[in-house]
């Protein structure tokens, strides 16, 4: 019974993220909404939509403000990983659209092994070349349709692209101790709250007329569902992992870019072609590979 909820937890979590990706595809393409200002909004909603769940749970939200150490390692994580990874996957989708960015992001994988890589001055294990190739061979399909003439996307959205995978792998590693030792919710929710401040300040939010645009029902509804989806999302997939291991997370995870094709072809009327269709499955395919071949190598390192 409790393998089922965490099955259910990450299928939910990430359909909800995948849903956030269209939303905000909408809004960037069909209102003078920027960027700068709908991350303003989409995270703080969720930042203190989290911390106050963490308040519920009686948890010392403040305290990790106490410690110089923590609190340092905190603004790096909201600078760079927050922000960043924010930041990236918005201009993603605003230069080419969700299904790309949502996909892009998958590149994460081959980011973390090539640090791995590096810092322990050792080349992949021929099973994560493996992976790696073949997302490769994927992403060249996705954003090609298999011809060498040209790339479907501009070169602005495969550098954003790259800069997304970068701050998804950087997102991922970097805060690995500190949310052990401090907290996952206490960390992601002054994250969301420290990268809400600073798009409030970049995008000059005190004398923007950007705020009229929040009179339209539906544009307040979907900023405040990206919010809640994204805080949601979060949290299931954390919490999916006390049930199921972390390659059953990576395989169901896969729901995350079908909600975003599903949702972008059909309210969005986004045209894919059929060897983009084969690029898709094989980076999904060769990414839980990644995952798979990753999760091995760690158990054998720890059965030494």
């Amino acid at each position: 019974m409790e393998r089922l909820k965490g099955i259910v937890m990450i299928i939910v979590g990430s359909i909800f993220w995948g849903a956030t990706g269209p939303m905000m595809e909408w809004l960037l393409q069909q209102t003078a909404m920027t960027a700068e200002f709908m991350l303003a909004v989409r995270l703080m909603i969720a930042g203190i939509l989290i911390l106050g769940i963490a308040a519920m749970q009686k948890k010392s939200i403040f305290s990790i403000w106490k410690n110089r150490n923590y609190s340092v390692q905190l603004l790096i994580f909201s600078v760079i990983g927050m922000v960043g990874l924010q930041f990236t996957f918005v201009k993603s989708i605003e230069v080419s659209n969700a299904i790309i960015a949502t996909l892009l992001q998958f590149l994460a994988p081959i980011f973390i092994v090539i640090y791995t890589s590096v810092v322990g001055k050792v080349l992949p294990p021929r099973s994560q070349l493996i992976g790696i190739f073949g997302t490769l061979v994927g992403l060249f399909l996705l954003l090609t349709n298999g011809s060498v003439s040209g790339l479907l996307v501009s070169n602005e959205a495969l550098v954003w692209g790259l800069l997304l995978g970068f701050t998804y792998a950087f997102y991922t590693l970097y805060p690995a101790r500190l949310m052990a030792e401090v907290g996952v919710i206490i960390i992601i929710g002054w994250g969301m709250i420290i990268g809400g401040l600073m798009f409030s300040v970049a995008g000059q939010l005190w004398k923007t007329e950007q705020w009229l645009l929040l009179l339209d029902p539906v544009n307040v509804f979907l900023i405040i569902a990206t919010g809640i989806f994204g805080s949601f999302a979060y949290i299931l997939f954390l919490t999916s992992l006390k049930y199921i291991s972390p390659v059953e997370t990576s395989i169901l995870s896969s729901f995350e870019p079908l909600t975003a094709m599903v949702i972008s072809v059909v309210w969005l009327g986004a045209t894919l072609y059929s060897w983009q269709y084969v690029g898709i499955l094989l980076m999904l395919v060769f990414v839980v590979y990644l995952s798979i071949a990753g999760s091995k190598k760690a158990t054998l390192r720890m059965s030494k």
